[in-house]
């Protein structure tokens, strides 16, 4: 059987508010595996296991940038949030979101090797971390290129959308990208929702059944009933609209007879790992010593 670790209890418990001692039983029935004991919390504990899911787990900032029917988002990382508000940091997020724009980069590996400067977007990134003293990335990008509308939403600079739609006035479009960042769907359609994430769902939903004790066929119903309910929630055309409680999305484009095509939501950290020190308390660390020295 696997050691189960105090520092495993503490990260199973940061990511999902459970109990400590629940943590610990989840992880020792799991034996050791995160993930299983993650899900074995939902299943005992419900949307409470999950609730710190969505924590930003890592400092930096989100770009957006729409020009001639292109739109771009992308993620820069870095250790801080005060280097996250630096100027020259800020300079080259704005330069890269519009190189994207401009060059359409693969990946995140062509966009480095692109020419910067006297050099590359890589080289230049080096050139930053030695000037700042702080490392940072490029996590990720998306990029459209399109014939359709294009609008974004950037909330602060740790949560950006860019949707593309057709039809209706230009607020749709934000209004969108709006609802978007504070609802956070995962698809367009029910239809669209990813199978590994619906599969995820069945399963907890099953164990949860089981537990009732009701005949199989009421199980299956529960189960049912469970999975359907997880899809209206995901997904943004059967959410309710966050600027009007008694219409669903669906029901507000058809309205402006407007549609949504696509839509990328990035959450500054989202699944990263942080270290469990933060900035603040290692200089606090750092006086106490000095103090005592």
């Amino acid at each position: 059987m696997a050691a189960i670790t105090a520092s495993m209890v503490a990260a199973l418990r940061a990511k999902t508010d459970a109990p400590m001692m629940e943590c610990k039983k989840a992880l020792t029935e799991a034996e050791g595996d995160m993930d299983r004991a993650e899900e074995l919390l939902r299943v005992k504990l419900g949307n409470k296991a999950s609730k710190a899911s969505s924590r930003v787990t890592a400092e930096g900032i989100v770009v957006s940038h729409i020009a001639n029917g292109v739109g771009v988002l992308v993620e820069l990382n870095c250790e801080t949030d005060f280097v996250a508000k630096n100027d020259d940091f800020l300079a080259f997020s704005r330069s890269i979101a519009t190189m994207i724009a401009e060059q359409n980069p693969a990946d995140v590996a062509a966009l480095l090797a692109l020419p910067l400067e006297s050099g590359t977007v890589d080289s230049v990134r080096a050139a930053l971390i030695g000037k700042i003293g702080e490392n940072m990335t490029i996590r990720r990008f998306t990029r459209y290129e399109t014939s359709k509308k294009l609008a974004s939403y950037l909330h602060g600079a740790r949560i950006g959308v860019l949707v593309e739609y057709e039809g209706g006035e230009d607020q749709v479009g934000r209004d969108v990208a709006m609802h978007v960042a504070a609802m956070k769907p995962v698809s367009v359609s029910s239809k669209d929702v990813p199978a590994d994430l619906i599969a995820k769902e069945r399963s907890i939903a099953e164990q949860k059944a089981a537990e009732s004790g009701k005949p199989a066929e009421i199980v299956a119903k529960m189960v049912e009933g469970s999975v359907q309910k997880y899809l209206k929630e995901v997904s943004l055309l059967d959410q309710t609209f966050v600027k009007n409680d008694k219409q669903t999305i669906e029901q507000m484009l058809k309205a402006a007879g407007a549609t949504v095509s696509a839509f990328t939501l990035y959450v500054v950290g989202e699944g990263i790992e942080k270290r469990p020190d933060d900035f603040a308390a290692e200089v606090a660390a750092q006086v106490a010593a000095a103090k005592q020295g």
